[in-house]
């Protein structure tokens, strides 16, 4: 949904039942000086019926619909899901001529994704924030989340990818013969290339499921050619330490005001985990010189969502009562439930034992309880991971 011109503009979505699901293309228009919903008929070939599309508006009160997710029943029991890419404009022409025309954008454009955030900056451009491209293989599915950051130039009708220009140092210059330290940092770089800078998170959950946050930060300024430093002056360079962003995640929510663009939360997955976030950040966009951390992610607030079962089906005073008798036995057991899991569930952590000692010693024990923790289907290589990182996590803790 989006607003223009005194309307609220409502387009496609889906419905889902026990039995079957249905996709919508059809649009409604909210009238709010007379507060009344009329379901319009706009001309020309629109989007095909598909649910989680973005909606912007532009300078004269047009929509544009990009993306989107639909799936499509092949045989039974089997359907068959379309990430959507395509663009369309609906616009209003006269007073209640609506019309539909594709729109064909041209530049660097986003790879296929859903859950993915827009909204409508300065300069008559939109911008659009990370989401997820699902991989299905068979009853499986795995996700790549994204954090990477689109403008699209409504007029232009144009995507380019948003680069964050970072830190600047102070600015120096050298003419030709003149050895500075900007000159000495040139020819270091030159010898040894800088590599991309791998930044890596792990946020353990309670029952040892680990969120990894990987990221990959591009080394700042590229090595110098014998050409470039033959030139009277050299341009600045760029600071070479690791930037702040925001880890990829889809389903975020976004605003700007006064060019400086708000992201807050979203949710982001591992394995059968689903993780909500609650960060929050700031860009300028018309700098674009660094991410500012307004509120940073609270592991400690990080909820898991699972799929619903039987108990899910109860009334609120029943979840409520039995709830109740859980909290009295917790506390009567909680102390002794610390010393269990503490000392006699897993292996102890020997007088001065080094991490690099321990972890091959228990290495197996590790796997076995990250085995039990996320099921017979979990891959070997996640498993692994996990295992290690609860062995640190207990390591770390019995050290202290």
């Amino acid at each position: 949904m989006v607003y223009s011109k005194r309307q609220l503009i409502v387009f496609g979505g889906f419905h889902e039942s026990t039995r079957d699901y249905v996709y919508y293309n059809d649009v409604y228009t909210f009238n709010l000086d007379s507060f009344t919903w009329t379901k319009i008929s706009p001309s020309g070939t629109g989007p095909s019926p598909r649910s989680g599309c973005q909606l912007t508006t532009t300078q004269d009160g047009s929509i544009v619909i990009y993306g989107g997710y639909s799936k499509l029943r092949v045989k039974k029991d089997v359907d068959k899901g379309t990430v959507h890419t395509d663009m369309f404009l609906l616009k209003l022409e006269g007073a209640e001529k609506w019309t539909w025309s594709r729109l064909n954008p041209s530049g660097v454009k986003p790879t296929p994704r859903t859950g993915f955030s827009m909204v409508v900056g300065s300069n008559n451009r939109s911008v659009l924030f990370g989401g997820v491209y699902d991989e299905e293989e068979e009853e499986t599915i795995e996700g790549d989340f994204y954090n990477d950051l689109y403008f699209h130039d409504q007029g232009k009708n144009r995507w380019f990818s948003a680069q964050i220009k970072g830190y600047r140092s102070n600015r120096k210059k050298r003419r030709r013969g003149d050895k500075t330290v900007e000159a000495e940092l040139i020819e270091a770089r030159v010898q040894s290339p800088a590599e991309p800078i791998e930044v890596i998170k792990d946020i353990v959950a309670e029952d040892g499921t680990v969120m990894t946050i990987k990221q990959v930060i591009p080394s700042q300024g590229t090595p110098a050619s014998d050409e470039d430093s033959s030139e009277e002056e050299e341009e600045e360079l760029e600071a070479a330490g690791p930037q702040v962003e925001p880890c990829p995640r889809s389903s975020t929510l976004m605003a700007i005001k006064q060019g400086i663009l708000y992201l807050y939360g979203g949710m982001f997955e591992v394995g059968d985990r689903q993780f909500t976030l609650n960060d929050l950040y700031s860009l300028d966009l018309q700098k674009m010189e660094e991410w500012k951390v307004l509120v940073e992610m609270d592991p400690k607030t990080q909820e898991w969502l699972g799929e619903s079962d039987s108990e899910g089906e109860q009334s609120a005073e029943e979840r409520e009562e039995e709830e109740d008798v859980d909290d009295d036995d917790e506390e009567e057991s909680e102390e002794e439930e610390d010393d269990d899991i503490d000392e006699e569930q897993h292996p102890p952590v020997e007088p001065h034992e080094k991490y690099s000692d321990y972890l091959p010693r228990t290495e197996q024990h590790w796997i076995q309880l990250a085995r039990e923790n996320m099921g017979s289907e979990a891959k070997e290589k996640k498993v692994l991971k996990v295992a290690h990182a609860m062995a640190k996590t207990f390591y770390e803790f019995r050290d202290k």
